[in-house]
């Protein structure tokens, strides 16, 4: 059974930073998709970020996020950060971790929620104006 448990939201001001985290069990597969989406209240679960365990760290991010997001991983400890940076009133939403088996010969990381099979419960992040 796979589990994904995250870590580090919080309150945070404008231009603030904050570092999240999620740690994988139960993935057995050396090849994986490990992302992050979130969720505003009122507004459907969108993609941020997401990267692939293979050689090359394929990596992905939605634009709203792009120069101020960074995502890596740990192969070692099956974990996947978020480095959030200049964080803006907008950025404020529930994150969740989500993950997914990567299929031999691809590469391509995938932002459609419905190629996520595992998800956390998600960490609040809250950036106040």
């Amino acid at each position: 059974q796979v589990q994904l448990v995250e870590s580090g939201g919080g309150l945070v001001q404008a231009g603030g930073s904050l570092r999240l985290s999620c740690a994988a069990s139960g993935l057995t597969s050396s090849r994986y998709v490990m992302g992050w989406f979130r969720q505003a209240p009122g507004k459907e679960r969108e993609f941020v970020t997401a990267i692939s365990s293979s050689r090359g760290a394929t990596t992905s991010y939605a634009d709203s996020v792009k120069g101020r997001f960074e995502i890596s991983m740990d192969n070692t400890k099956r974990t996947v950060y978020l480095q959030m940076n200049s964080l803006k009133s907008e950025d404020t939403a529930l994150y969740y971790c989500a993950a997914y088996n990567l299929p031999s010969f691809v590469e391509r990381v995938e932002k459609a929620v419905y190629y996520y099979r595992y998800w956390g419960q998600g960490t609040q992040v809250t950036v106040s104006s």
